[in-house]
C-alpha cells in the first residue's frame, strides 16, 4: 500500500497503527494463489526488497507456513530501532515512532525481529544487502541472519561490498545479485522433489 495504486486513502488506511492491514493483504494474495490452486506451498516464493523487505520478514514470521522460499534483499527487519539508523527517521509518517509506548506497541505486533522464534516452519531463507546501503542500514539484514542461524534455521547470506541501496554498483554485481536469487528460488521451488 505505499505506491498509492488504489489512491491516497488506500494507502493511509495502512499507515500507523493500522500497518498491519498491507502484510494481511500479502498474505492474502498466497492464501489465493493456493486456493484457487494456481501454486501451492512447495512451490510458492516471495521476493521483496526495502520496505518489500518488511513485508518478506512479515510473511515468514506470520505466516511461514504459505511458502517455501523468501528472498530478503536490503530490508528494513528491526522495526524497533529503524529509526535511529540512516535515513530511517523520515518514516515514522508511515510506521510510527517506537519512542512512544503506545506506537511500540503496535509495531512491535509485526516487526520481524522481535517475532523470530523457535520451533517454526520457516524455509530457508535468502537473505542480502549492501555494506554501502545509505537508506536502509546493513545491520537490518545482518541482525535478520545471525538471529536466525542462532534459532538453529538455514539462512543464506550475501553482503555486496558495494552498490548502495540498489545492491549492485555495476551491471556485473547486478547480473551477479540476480542470478544467486534465481538459483536460490529454482533450488527451493523447482527442483524435484520441492523441499518443505
Amino acid at each position: 500500500r505505499g505506491g498509492g495504486e488504489f489512491g491516497p486513502k488506500w494507502h493511509q488506511a495502512a499507515q500507523q497503527e493500522n500497518r498491519q492491514r498491507a502484510h494481511e493483504d500479502f498474505q492474502a494474495v498466497a492464501q489465493d494463489l493456493i486456493a484457487r490452486n494456481i501454486t501451492s506451498q512447495p512451490h510458492l516464493g516471495i521476493m521483496g526488497g526495502s520496505q518489500g523487505g518488511l513485508f518478506m520478514g512479515a510473511m515468514l514470521t506470520q505466516r511461514p507456513d504459505l511458502i517455501n522460499a523468501a528472498v530478503i534483499q536490503v530490508p528494513l527487519f528491526d522495526m524497533l530501532r529503524f529509526h535511529k539508523l540512516l535515513a530511517g527517521a523520515s518514516w515514522i509518517g508511515e510506521y510510527g515512532n517506537p519512542d512512544i509506548p503506545e506506537q511500540r506497541a503496535w509495531i512491535e505486533e509485526y516487526s520481524p525481529y522481535q517475532r523470530l522464534a523457535a520451533g517454526q516452519p520457516y524455509p530457508e531463507v535468502f537473505i542480502h544487502t549492501s555494506t554501502k546501503d545509505d537508506r536502509v542500514h546493513p545491520g537490518h539484514a545482518r541482525k535478520a541472519a545471525a538471529r536466525l542461524e542462532e534459532l538453529g534455521y538455514p539462512v543464506l547470506f550475501y553482503e555486496n561490498t558495494d552498490g548502495g541501496h540498489a545492491a549492485g554498483a555495476n551491471l556485473r554485481e547486478t547480473a551477479r545479485r540476480i542470478a544467486l536469487e534465481y538459483t536460490y528460488l529454482t533450488r527451493r521451488l523447482m527442483d524435484e522433489p520441492a523441499q518443505q
